[in-house]
């Protein structure tokens, strides 16, 4: 999971692309990066919050009335500026890029590369290696200038090398900005319009929360398959790829996206409230609601879920725990040991709202179980006389290839446990799950939507592409351990610096 954006306006982007990436920042915490053009690329990428890589020397020189920006999330063993996006190239006419996404076949794709090609990666992220798919069929080409029909051909030649997830901006200097999402419709991507003085502007997001700061509109999403071409005020779309299916990741609805955002023509936060009242259902069949005082959710993206709950079953809702806002969220931080830590230093518990009640704790969900045994044990701490604990989220028991760090199988709690083991491993006196085909009836019930079917495989290892395999599955757990033991190691030896291009 990261956040993109691009713009394509009459006046300079550089602020306009700051203020989104802030609204983005959600998605990513770990880097944030910029490029624009006006004739050549200006490009500013770094470790750290978007607040902490620009600051007004480095804003001065990103000039251009077209930009795309980027803020990362890290996975397993990434942690360095090197691997900040946007990524670069020269050849052909220069091109700019960023991803969200994962390829499921980039370790196929950099031998080919270099071989075929002679192109050659200086890292190991799979966008990279994107990017250069994506500039060499463009390359394959063989034109100085780039008609609409020319860029789709480009995608449509790069889709068929890909394989996985992935939603993308980019420019293409002097041809434009240019935007497509992978043939499942994996990972969101919107557009976004505004009206100025010279004529229509134009923007591309991860979420559509995004355009209404800015003063967007929101257009509509980007089909699965589907390319966009912005260039002098005109917008040029086309499908770039066969057997398309609309297979957007429902977690996204769960955890990842801000609850201000439409997905696919779906409210996230009218999502979120539909699932709180099916987990309500759940929690009656096992919870009488006389036993239960108080509602109380852990933020931040359970509140949603959390104030229906409490309607549903007619009890008080209470904020229980006050989050420290300078903290990033805990799901997405690199490492095990910072996970653990900075709990303590992301909430505190208001005694007052625990303090001898029989309190219900609504999450988003639970991962590996050490974050939600220590708000169980803090709530005890505060005084509860009972805790019970219910997860807006089905029990996760695989790994996502798509996108989203994971952890492998075995580091989920749900791996080769019972709900009731669970229960015990994080100290809770109940525990609710969420219900699977529930959860889908929850957010498919309203909007005027396209969707084919949920990417679920999360929870219940129905992966959407044929591609992955028990026997790849394998594989790429192993290189996550690799990739875990390498990051650690090299963590404390990482000046984290910030590349000004």
């Amino acid at each position: 999971m990261c956040g993109i954006l691009g713009i394509s306006a009459n006046s300079p982007v550089n602020q306009d692309l700051f203020d989104g990436l802030t609204s983005l920042q959600h998605r990513g915490q770990d880097a944030a990066g910029i490029a624009t053009y006006d004739g050549k690329f200006h490009m500013r990428k770094g470790n750290g919050l978007v607040r902490d890589v620009f600051f007004s020397q480095h804003m001065e020189r990103l000039i251009g009335n077209i930009g795309i920006g980027h803020v990362r999330y890290p996975t397993a063993g990434c942690n360095s500026s090197w691997e900040a996006q946007p990524f670069f190239v020269n050849s052909p006419f220069g091109i700019v890029l960023a991803h969200n996404g994962n390829l499921t076949n980039a370790d196929e794709l950099a031998p080919h590369l270099f071989k075929e090609n002679l192109r050659h990666l200086n890292t190991s992220s799979d966008s990279e290696a994107l990017l250069n798919v994506f500039a060499n069929k463009i390359l394959k080409l063989g034109k100085t200038h780039l008609e609409p029909k020319d860029v789709f051909q480009g995608v449509r030649d790069t889709m068929r090398r890909l394989k996985g997830s992935y939603a993308i901006v980019s420019i293409i200097a002097g041809q434009g900005l240019v935007g497509f999402r992978d043939p499942l419709g994996i990972r969101p991507l919107a557009i976004g319009v505004r009206e100025s003085s010279l004529g229509k502007e134009y923007c591309l997001a991860s979420e559509g929360l995004v355009f209404a700061p800015l003063g967007f509109k929101l257009l509509r999403d980007v089909e699965p398959g589907e390319a966009v071409l912005i260039r002098d005020g005109e917008i040029y779309t086309e499908a770039c790829a066969k057997d398309t299916s609309l297979n957007p990741c429902i977690f996204e609805y769960i955890y990842l996206a801000r609850p201000d955002s439409m997905m696919d023509n779906i409210s996230v936060h009218k999502a979120r409230l539909r699932m709180g009242e099916v987990l309500a259902k759940k929690i009656k069949e096992k919870i009488d609601p006389k036993n239960i005082d108080v509602v109380i959710p852990i933020p931040e993206s359970s509140r949603v879920a959390a104030v229906q709950v409490a309607e549903e079953l007619k009890l008080p809702y209470r904020e229980g725990f006050i989050k420290n806002r300078y903290i990033g969220r805990t799901f997405i931080m690199p490492g095990q040991k910072v996970r653990k830590k900075s709990v303590k230093y992301k909430l505190s518990a208001i005694d007052l709202e625990f303090k001898n009640k029989n309190v219900l704790l609504i999450d988003d969900s639970i991962v590996r179980g050490n974050t939600s045994k220590q708000i169980v044990q803090m709530a005890r701490e505060a005084g509860a006389k009972k805790v019970f604990f219910a997860s807006a989220a089905p029990p996760l028991l695989h790994p996502c290839v798509y996108g989203v760090d994971m952890p492998s199988k075995q580091e989920f709690v749900a791996h080769n446990l019972s709900i009731e083991e669970i229960r015990q491993v994080i100290g809770a006196d109940e525990l609710v799950y969420q219900d699977l085909k529930e959860l889908v009836k929850a957010v498919l019930r309203k909007g005027k939507h396209k969707i084919n079917k949920f990417c679920t495989a999360c929870f219940n290892g129905e992966y959407p592409s044929p591609d992955i395999t028990e026997e790849k599955l394998e594989e790429w757990e192993l290189c996550r351990a690799q990739k875990l033991a390498a990051g650690d190691q090299e963590s404390s030896q990482n000046d984290n610096p910030v590349t000004l291009l």
